[in-house]
């Protein structure tokens, strides 16, 4: 199973994705066909690489109109792009029952068959449960929407990000399109994966039947790639394609200068992410905590929201680090880069991650990085080059990187000028744009398998 895996995995490694990166950014400036944007939650604080990723297509000349399943929070209006984008995304979600009620009438009096097609397609897809069964209905109901909205704009190609309730809706919208316009009209959707969550739970999610359905899937790391492959029989994964995530090196800019300048202090520790048991945020106190009763002196900022943070408020108080931790709560993308600058040593010691983007924002700005050997982070985090890395779970081993990086300033340096050249070498917004437009070109004749 492991040779085939990687001899097939081999066979998709395409030219274009080989090809050196000048001319790849050059193809994806040729005009291609509009694409709509198809997110969960769009915009949210969380997914600010969606937002990059949707503004580097729209630089290099796509016309990519953004749609959300549910509407955007409060936290997604922390910068001037997220409140731009909030502006300009339609939302599924959230609307008068005569919007849904008026997308189902118009494919009755036009298409009726179309609308069979859809309930039938709704019943084949999704795990064989009572209760997944009712909300592809559901689902069907937001993609007979979503296809009205991307009929009237002339768009016939959804692209959605994770493999979570907004493929089901692409998946259905993409089956109800060919249904009213006919197989040759252009529709099909792809996806891009990033996981954990999809993988722990691969038969909820349907993600065979969605790699198989998708026209094209963009995997944000190889160890993402390999994991889709396994699901899926040989010869079935043609279509999947290594597209990496990315971060505005101008925006996060080298700090390592500016850091070395200051006077001597405590060390100063940072953690950016969402307050969720996979992050790690309890394994970080508790390497404060040891690092404190070892005698260094420490200044650590948490910066992030989520169901953890009344827990951790009640863990610092516990531990006696009120004087050392601050929990910020969360901060914008305009404000961000600031705390890196201000930052020694950037911690996230996940339990499960795709490839974090607050590891790429961190590293973007020379800040060393200590993290955990899991995934897709080792593609981006070489210990001892570009970073450190250390098993999860293990707060004593996450304090002795620390402490490591604490006694050698020099060391901070090297491992922080030599992750931000990884970031420019391979971790760019435009770079990545340019491999997706690549990947959806390579496949274009691609319609895909089963119920789509």
């Amino acid at each position: 199973m492991e040779a085939r895996r990687t001899a097939d995995l081999d066979r998709t490694s395409t030219t274009t994705e080989r090809a050196d990166l000048p001319s790849v950014v050059r193809e994806a400036a040729a005009p291609v066909p509009p694409v709509a944007f198809l997110v969960s939650a769009y915009p949210a604080l969380s997914h600010a690489f969606i937002e990059r990723e949707v503004v580097a297509l729209r630089q290099a000349g796509v016309v990519v109109e953004t749609f959300t399943v549910r509407g955007p929070g409060a936290d997604a209006r922390l910068s001037a792009v997220s409140r731009a984008e909030a502006e300009r995304t339609t939302a599924l979600l959230g609307r008068p029952v005569t919007a849904y009620a008026g997308a189902l009438l118009e494919l009755v009096r036009t298409r009726p068959a179309a609308l069979l097609h859809g309930l039938a397609t709704a019943w084949r897809s999704g795990p064989r449960t009572a209760r997944a069964k009712v909300w592809q209905h559901f689902y069907l109901v937001e993609a007979a929407l979503l296809v009205q909205h991307l009929r009237r704009r002339g768009v016939r190609h959804v692209h959605v990000h994770f493999a979570n309730n907004g493929a089901d809706v692409a998946r259905l919208a993409v089956a109800l399109g060919r249904a009213v316009d006919g197989p040759d009209a252009g529709w099909r959707w792809t996806f891009s994966m990033h996981g954990p969550t999809e993988f722990t739970d691969p038969v909820g999610h349907d993600l065979a039947a969605k790699v198989r359905s998708a026209a094209a899937v963009a995997c944000i790391s190889d160890y993402c790639r390999d994991e889709l492959a396994a699901l899926v029989e040989a010869g079935e994964t043609d279509h999947l394609g290594l597209v990496r995530m990315g971060v505005d090196v101008t925006r996060f800019a080298p700090a390592a200068d500016r850091r070395a300048g200051r006077e001597p202090g405590p060390l100063r520790l940072l953690f950016v992410g969402r307050l969720v048991p996979e992050k790690g945020p309890s394994d970080l106190l508790a390497a404060v905590a040891l690092l404190r009763a070892a005698g260094r002196d420490l200044d650590v900022v948490v910066i992030g929201n989520g169901p953890l943070r009344e827990q951790l408020a009640a863990e610092v108080a516990g531990q006696d680090l009120q004087d050392v931790v601050r929990l910020l709560g969360p901060v914008g993308q305009d404000d961000l880069p600031a705390w890196y600058e201000w930052a020694d040593v950037f911690c996230l010691p996940s339990y499960a991650e795709g490839v974090p983007v607050v590891l790429m924002e961190a590293m973007a700005t020379e800040l060393p990085v200590v993290t955990t050997r899991i995934a897709g982070i080792p593609e981006l985090v070489r210990d001892g080059d570009t970073g450190l890395l250390v098993e999860p779970g293990r707060p004593e081993l996450v304090a002795a990187a620390v402490e490591r990086l604490a006694a050698a300033p020099q060391e901070r340096a090297e491992l922080g000028r030599r992750a931000r050249r990884r970031i420019v070498e391979e971790f760019q917004p435009a770079e990545n744009a340019a491999r997706l437009v690549a990947l959806w070109r390579r496949t274009a004749g691609r319609r895909g398998a089963g119920p789509a």
